[in-house]
């Protein structure tokens, strides 16, 4: 894998294999997202994206291939990468118990984050929680604790963000919500990938959008070449299913 001179690929892959066993998730992925840009990868249930999530967040070793992250390679400088990428799964891993405020003094604490005290502020006004930061995590609605989340990812200010699904399980006006606070996030010029099984998100969030199938990238355009009609068609040309 060739490294980029000027910084610009944050994103890098090539011949990303995973196995579970007998059953291969991910077939020689090759990936290269820039600074700043945003990619939405769509695919079936099965199809390995969040195989491609944890690997990426090193979470899951992969089996075959490079992978470099911010320019570090995940295999050999995994805890340099993880300062370098905030992580947002369609389930939350918050402490229950605690209240939002305590989850995150806990992160802060763990990735050192300086001057800990505005920061967690910050973030919480940027999600819109600040008026709930005292409040036990068990009795925030789902969407409250995708945001939370969504806060704890970018607490340490990672350039990389991850998100595995994070629509998930929310009603229509929670994910109108999200969506606009991604939105903001992406505005940032941070590098954002994000796997998602809704047409309409791939197209709102992502500068590219790709479909994963069976472990491989078929499909790849721009989105500003895309409407939901065309996408959709490439979509079951590629899969043989429905968005």
């Amino acid at each position: 894998m060739t490294k980029n001179q000027n910084g610009a690929l944050m994103i890098e892959a090539e011949g990303l294999r995973k196995s579970y066993g007998s059953r291969t998730a991910l077939k020689s992925v090759k990936l290269k997202i820039n600074r700043g840009e945003s990619v939405a990868i769509l695919g079936p249930n099965g199809a390995g994206k969040t195989t491609l999530i944890k690997v990426l967040s090193t979470l899951s070793r992969p089996a075959a291939g490079k992978v470099r992250l911010a320019g570090l390679d995940i295999s050999q400088n995994s805890v340099k990468v993880r300062r370098h990428i905030g992580v947002v799964s369609h389930q939350p891993f918050l402490y229950d118990n605690l209240s939002a405020y305590e989850n995150l003094k806990f992160y802060a604490e763990m990735y050192d984050v300086p001057d800990r005290e505005r920061s967690i502020e910050s973030v919480a006004e940027q999600v819109g929680l600040q008026e709930r930061l005292n409040d036990p995590v068990r009795i925030f609605s789902r969407g409250m604790q995708q945001r939370l989340s969504i806060a704890r990812a970018v607490l340490h200010n990672p350039p990389i963000l991850l998100l595995d699904e994070p629509e998930t399980g929310l009603d229509p006006h929670a994910s109108d919500m999200l969506a606009s606070l991604l939105r903001e996030l992406i505005d940032e010029k941070r590098t954002v990938l994000m796997t998602t099984h809704q047409l309409e998100w791939a197209l709102r969030m992502g500068d590219r959008v790709m479909v994963l199938y069976r472990g491989r990238v078929v499909y790849e355009e721009a989105g500003c070449n895309l409407n939901a009609a065309d996408l959709g068609r490439s979509y079951r040309e590629c899969t043989g299913a429905h968005l």
